[in-house]
């Protein structure tokens, strides 16, 4: 059996970043711990249950801000995880982090528990830049936290976001030098985008501030590419780079369209069994969800079977965001149709003809200028 991935969500923040549209939510008293660790164990032991046991790859503490959650609880969820699955000898353990003060004297706390990679929610090192963005945290602060967590971690990564509003090439060049300097294995880079029902989409359309032009975008996008590779880190998908061999294991099984559980409020699913490959939504509000685990063991609100044309979307559209692309025979396992049920072959050839789309040992892949068009390609190429 391939290996699983499992995602676990902790959907609490200190406060809701104004670009953010995650399933994310606020408690002024703070969440009660102990009734939502209780929770996620919970409907982990029954996913468990229906699943099997199945050789375990990956855990990722997602949110929200998991940082925030108690390191005696974390240990807890991955010893039962790793109880419940065989974890593999290599298995990568992710906790997403801010860099706040607080957080920041948890790190020791989370390595003992057993988190073996770190990811840390930098956004920017510039103060003007991290007001805007909604953080709770200033640079000196990030940079803190950066020096702690490489001392504690094996792995490191760290998110920042570019094309902000009246962000110039040589600024973005100079903070993200800054931020390679720190010496992280791993960096996602994320173009800053206006997602419906965030505070940014409200401020927007009254004109509170405007991004940058779709050239200039481009402009910092290859800016980003290049920066990175001065420093060892090659683009491995859209908004990802990597050291080699310190790509994220677990993302990878998103964009090979691997099996993965998700466990918590609002998390999805998606595992290939005998009777297809279902998919699994569960109830986004926590307090809900954790009412609905503490009645039937889990929260899930909604569980389909995808069509194999739906399966072999999904595959196309998660792995052409890798710069290795998608390999057809995966594709069409995956999916259970021929590769000419998946894709428009007259449109393949006229994108690989443009140069948007090329093969490279075996596989379908994305050119740099491809990748910049996926969301204009992907509709035009699939069934």
């Amino acid at each position: 059996m391939e290996p699983v991935a499992l995602y676990l969500h902790w959907p609490f923040c200190l406060a809701k970043c104004p670009y953010c549209d995650f399933n994310s939510h606020v408690r002024a008293e703070g969440p009660d711990h102990a009734r939502f660790t209780a929770a996620l164990r919970t409907e982990l032991a029954h996913e468990a249950a229906r699943v099997g046991r199945r050789p375990l790859a990956s855990i990722f503490f997602g949110g929200g801000t998991p940082s925030l959650m108690r390191p005696e609880d974390v240990a807890a969820l991955i010893a039962d995880a790793t109880s419940l699955f065989d974890a593999t000898p290599d298995i990568e353990i992710t906790l997403e982090a801010n860099p706040t003060s607080v957080e920041r004297e948890k790190l020791r706390g989370f390595r003992d528990a057993g988190v073996n990679r770190l990811s840390l929610g930098v956004q920017a090192l510039d103060g003007k830049a991290l007001g805007f963005l909604g953080r709770q945290h200033d640079a000196g602060e990030a940079i803190a936290a950066l020096e702690v967590a490489r001392a504690l971690f094996p792995r490191l990564s760290f998110d920042m976001i570019y094309s902000r509003p009246g962000q110039s090439e040589a600024e973005w060049r100079a903070e993200l030098r800054r931020a390679l300097e720190l010496a992280a294995d791993h960096l996602s880079l994320y173009q800053l985008t206006i997602e419906p029902g965030t505070r940014f989409a409200t401020e927007h359309a009254r004109g509170a501030f405007a991004l940058p032009e779709n050239d200039e975008a481009a402009r910092l996008y290859h800016a980003t590419a290049e920066e990175a590779a001065r420093f060892g880190l090659a683009s491995y998908e859209v908004s990802n780079y990597a050291k080699p061999g310190a790509e994220s294991r677990h993302n990878l099984a998103y964009w090979r369209y691997g099996d993965y559980l998700g466990i918590g409020a609002g998390a999805h699913q998606r595992l290939l069994t005998g009777a297809g490959m279902l998919a699994t939504r569960r109830h986004r509000a926590p307090e809900e969800w954790a009412s609905r685990v503490e009645t039937t063991g889990h929260g899930g609100v909604e569980e389909t079977t995808l069509t194999p044309q739906e399966r072999g979307r999904e595959a196309m559209l998660m792995g052409l965001r890798l710069r290795e692309g998608v390999l057809p025979a995966r594709v069409e396992a995956r999916a259970g149709l021929p590769w000419a049920a998946i894709i428009d072959p007259v449109m393949l050839e006229a994108l690989l003809e443009e140069d948007y789309l090329h093969w490279q040992d075996g596989h379908l892949a994305a050119t740099a200028e491809g990748l910049l068009r996926l969301d204009a390609l992907l509709p035009v190429l699939l069934r």
